[in-house]
């Protein structure tokens, strides 16, 4: 693995509370998947970030390397990796994933916005 490669996601990760790697960006995901994270993360209405990593193999395979998770979309909260909603999801069902959430903003003056569409 590239250590500039590994430098870059590690100082991304350490940028943003939430942030998803995946393909295509929040504006325009270009896989259900990614679709599907974006669309569950807008639901809690704390603010998250996507880097899109869909052409770039040598990032996705050093974030596969990093994670031991072979797909996309990756989850990092808090730098903390969750994998993707499948591990996600049952969190967020049982209160998990709220006060996960809440811990990571915490001190940030940031409280979930409502999300209208």
């Amino acid at each position: 693995m590239s250590d500039p490669i590994r430098s870059e996601i590690e100082r991304e990760i350490a940028d943003n509370t939430i942030l998803v790697y995946g393909k295509g960006t929040k504006d325009a995901p270009l896989c259900g998947f990614t679709l599907e994270t974006i669309q569950f993360f807008n639901n809690f209405g704390y603010p998250f970030e996507v880097v899109n990593v869909l052409e770039n193999m040598p990032k996705r395979a050093a974030l596969a390397e990093m994670t031991d998770w072979p797909t996309l979309p990756k989850v990092f909260i808090k730098g903390q990796f969750f994998g993707d909603t499948d591990i996600l999801a049952p969190m967020a069902q049982n209160g998990e994933l709220q006060t996960v959430l809440a811990e990571a903003f915490t001190g940030m003056n940031v409280k979930p916005t409502i999300q209208l569409h």
